[in-house]
């Protein structure tokens, strides 16, 4: 006759499930609570040395899908996407979550404690980093996300890039679990403690050092989003009075000091090759005037455009968007070059989900750039997370961003990823104008690349190895 559950066990198993499950659901997702996603795994890494596999698998799979549910409104309300579709979006984390408990509970069942602590955090990210090659989303869903708002352990992506981050998340509670596994030798157990007190007091050390070192100059740059009508036509009257909206902003931001100012992606289309209107502002005020055109009258095609009018300029810089959206953008051809501006401070261009994906800028950290100017468009509900994404790009590789969006957040941010200013445009027009500091930054990463990802790859082969060639050892000394 099979023997009845544990009842203690199926309360904890439960309980763990629970309590990771409501932390990825607060600690993730588009405005996350950051420190809860460092104790999410927690209490399925304690319950694993405790319960069979399968049942570890399907509580972890539970909670990760349970937490992934966070986005079903952003999904299925706002995009829309097809209910097949966000099953897979949601199932996907319940998987990983589920295959990096296994891995643990392996290595820390057959006696290899330290193994095991880092089998999570390794096979957590050889995942995220192989997504981000083949997904056309980037590096959307990325765990590191989460800790935008704690700026010292952010500036790890100065020298490992995403990557280091969340394999910080995935290391500090596998390490604490091991610590806490009665079974586990005192040596190990020790050095658990100590991984976790070194990373995290490195982590912080570097980052608070980094956040000190001063800026070598600043710019002040005005930002401006109207919310409709959506894309008209410049040569429509319903084009000619959106027009007549943003140049009064341009005064008024030119008239607040401002020297760069940045519109929202895709604000106008035409079929001319320059907007009059703007280039007679831009030289009139002395500045640089970007804005976001639908340029249809290309030869090689209809482009998701950025178009940067100054003083001095006979016609103005282009740039044509590279990462387009599936379904959304079909009728766009990619660009491939870059633009910088020429002058100081060094000035590069970019467009809304270009900021999603590295190539864009570890190449504008290759041409020395200090500011980027990013028009957006996001979905209203996103307009944090998106915004924090392209804020990430320039602590990797070392700009400023002056990013403004239509249904979105016009956001001025540094190289350390410090928010200067901050409006809403989800559900009215909004303007601002802020000081943005510049530092002249060479990061680690934007020289090296992915080096860590790469070296994670290496660590997971070994592991692989240590769980399934090396022979158990006795848990205790």
């Amino acid at each position: 006759m099979a023997s009845s559950p544990d009842p203690r066990r199926l309360v904890a198993g439960l309980a763990a499930t629970a309590l990771s499950a409501l932390a990825y659901g607060f600690g993730t997702g588009l405005q996350p609570l950051p420190w809860l996603t460092w104790l999410a795994p927690l209490p399925l890494a304690l319950l694993a040395p405790h319960v069979k596999a399968r049942w570890l698998a399907l509580a972890a799979f539970v909670a990760g899908a349970l937490g992934a549910l966070n986005q079903w409104h952003y999904l299925h309300g706002v995009i829309g996407l097809p209910v097949p579709a966000i099953v897979t979006f949601t199932a996907l984390p319940g998987v990983l979550l589920a295959l990096c408990l296994l891995f643990f509970r392996r290595l820390l069942q057959r006696g290899h404690g330290i193994a095991a602590a880092l089998a999570m955090p390794a096979l957590w990210v050889a995942v995220e980093y192989i997504n981000t090659q083949t997904s056309p989303h980037g590096t959307f869903g990325n765990l590191a996300y989460s800790q935008m708002d704690l700026l010292p352990v952010l500036q790890l992506a100065s020298v490992t890039g995403l990557w280091g981050i969340s394999f910080l998340l995935l290391l500090v509670p596998a390490a604490l679990a091991v610590a806490l596994t009665r079974n586990a030798a005192s040596r190990t157990r020790f050095v658990a403690v100590a991984i976790v007190v070194l990373t995290l007091g490195a982590t912080w050390v570097y980052g608070y050092a980094r956040l000190q070192a001063p800026a070598t100059e600043s710019i002040k740059v005005g930002l401006a989003s109207m919310e409709k009508p959506v894309r008209p036509a410049l040569s429509a009257p319903e084009g000619q009075a959106l027009l007549e909206r943003y140049l009064a902003a341009v005064d008024r931001l030119a008239a607040a000091g401002a020297t760069v100012i940045v519109t929202p992606e895709t604000a106008f289309a035409t079929g001319d090759t320059t907007v009059p209107a703007f280039a007679e502002a831009a030289r009139r005020h002395g500045l640089l005037l970007a804005a976001g055109i639908d340029a249809k009258g290309g030869t090689d095609g209809e482009r998701n455009a950025q178009w940067v009018f100054g003083r001095v300029l006979q016609s103005p810089a282009t740039y044509a968007k590279h990462h387009l959206i599936p379904g959304f953008e079909n009728q766009y051809r990619p660009g491939t070059a870059y633009t910088m501006l020429d002058g100081a401070p060094r000035i590069g261009l970019a467009i809304c989900k270009d900021m999603d994906f590295h190539d864009i800028g570890r190449a504008y950290a290759d041409r020395q750039a200090q500011l980027l100017l990013v028009p957006a468009w996001d979905f209203g509900v996103d307009g944090w997370l998106h915004g924090r994404m392209a804020i990430m790009r320039g602590v990797e590789s070392g700009f400023a961003v002056a990013r403004v969006a239509r249904a979105g957040r016009l956001t001025l941010s540094d190289d350390r990823g410090r928010v200067v200013a901050e409006a809403s445009s989800e559900q009215h027009d909004a303007e601002l104008v802020g000081e943005l500091p510049l530092h002249a930054s060479h990061t680690f990463y934007a020289q090296w690349g992915d080096w860590f990802a790469w070296a994670d790859l290496a660590l997971l082969a070994i592991l692989l190895v240590w769980a399934c060639v090396v022979p158990p050892r006795s848990t205790r000394t």
